[in-house]
């Protein structure tokens, strides 16, 4: 995106000749700062030598031996971004306080501590403003707070997000109303418009916190680093199988206790924590390239239990941050965690797709049906080092900000 510099001027309510820089969804700078070679007989006999070790091979194994080759590519990608959750959507709430007035919390994705994404929230007409917004920049984001007020309220009108056509980022709604019901809903580039509702639908809630479980994973490059690292490291579809299993029920404890408030645990150190499991698979890849055999490889649906309960708080986390529709709970609840779980497998299902493809390939185009797995062995120590570093990058970075 091109940043463009702008004076401070705040968009609440927007003014008709201030539109451009709403409708450009660009990033937006706020100034609050100034700133050899061998025989031939010798060559044949290496090549049936190899060739005879590829044919020992079975097809999980010739699976697995092409798999560090596209964690390699992955990783490759993952390092031009070093930090998780890259893709944040933003967050609009409104909490209704009288008939006419609503209070109004809006969080856009930030660069520093002076850029923002350039997206505004446009009310009705006949909405005025009852406090100055005031703007807050922390953690990557920029929050503004203020109140409004509409003769009549917002039921049944709508409200458009300004610029967000021209982004890739979705909105999340939250709304409150006086009677205590909550409408939670999505906005997105192509449909940049919503409703408020009297009372959500409860077709709308499964809906927008599926949908909602299954983005979170995906973005979550954390999440999928580990799952990823699971995948080098369990050999055979059954344990494969056994141990996904066993860290889906395992994160879906942790999210159930943590969301209903069964367990409080501060979001900052369980990201670092959540880093640190990730390294922790990552050495345990490299242990298994030296012949020593690891804790996840002897008892990988321990393993995968143990830090599954982990990163279900971090699911809770993100979760909270949305909230639950009061008279809805455990129907959010439960589709959000069957969207993570769908998410999880799409990954997996892509994941193994493309290594079929690549083995496919190399049947077609090589001399040799299936190159020796040897051959893929320092592909896989770079798959293990890149996922380690790209975590221990994580880790540092989580723990020097919940430490300041």
């Amino acid at each position: 995106m091109n940043l463009k510099s702008l004076e401070c001027p705040h968009p609440h309510p927007l003014p008709e000749g201030e539109g451009i820089f709403a409708a450009t969804g660009r990033w937006e700078r706020i100034q609050l700062s100034s700133t050899s070679s061998k025989t031939g007989e010798a060559e044949v006999t290496s090549e049936a030598s190899r060739a005879s070790r590829s044919c020992s091979l079975s097809p999980w194994e010739r699976v697995r031996a092409r798999f560090p080759l596209l964690i390699a590519f992955l990783l490759f990608v993952t390092s031009f971004c070093a930090s998780a959750h890259e893709v944040r959507p933003a967050y609009l709430e409104l909490r209704q306080t009288a008939t006419d007035n609503y209070d109004v919390l809006w969080k856009v994705p930030a660069r520093g501590d002076n850029m923002r994404l350039g997206i505004y929230v446009q009310f009705p007409p006949g909405t005025s403003n009852v406090t100055t917004p005031r703007t807050l920049f922390a953690n990557d984001a920029s929050t503004e707070r203020w109140s409004i007020k509409r003769p009549g309220g917002l039921t049944g009108d709508e409200v458009h997000i300004t610029g967000l056509e021209a982004t890739m980022t979705d909105v999340l709604v939250r709304i409150e109303n006086l009677d205590g019901t909550t409408q939670v809903t999505r906005v997105t580039p192509s449909s940049p418009s919503f409703v408020v509702a009297a009372a959500p639908g409860a077709l709308e809630v499964c809906r927008t916190y599926l949908v909602l479980g299954v983005e979170h994973i995906l973005f979550g490059i954390d999440h999928l680093l580990f799952v990823l690292a699971l995948l080098v490291l369990v050999k055979g579809w059954r344990k494969l199988v056994g141990t996904i299993t066993a860290f889906t029920i395992a994160h879906s404890i942790t999210l159930a206790a943590a969301t209903l408030g069964f367990v409080h645990v501060p979001s900052k150190p369980v990201e670092a924590t959540i880093a640190l499991s990730i390294v922790f698979v990552a050495c345990e890849i490299v242990h298994r390239r030296q012949g020593r055999s690891g804790l996840t490889e002897m008892w990988p649906w321990v393993i995968a239990f143990s830090f599954g309960l982990l990163h279900g708080l971090g699911f809770a986390g993100a979760l909270r941050e949305v909230g639950l529709p009061q008279n809805a709970i455990p129907l959010a609840l439960f589709f959000f965690n069957v969207g993570v779980e769908v998410g999880q497998l799409l990954f997996i299902g892509l994941v193994m797709a493309v290594i079929t493809l690549a083995v496919h390939a190399a049947r077609k185009f090589s001399r040799r049906n299936v190159a020796p797995q040897t051959s893929f062995a320092w592909c896989e120590n770079i798959s293990a080092y890149a996922i380690g570093g790209v975590a221990a990058f994580w880790l540092i970075e989580r723990t020097l900000t919940f430490i300041a």
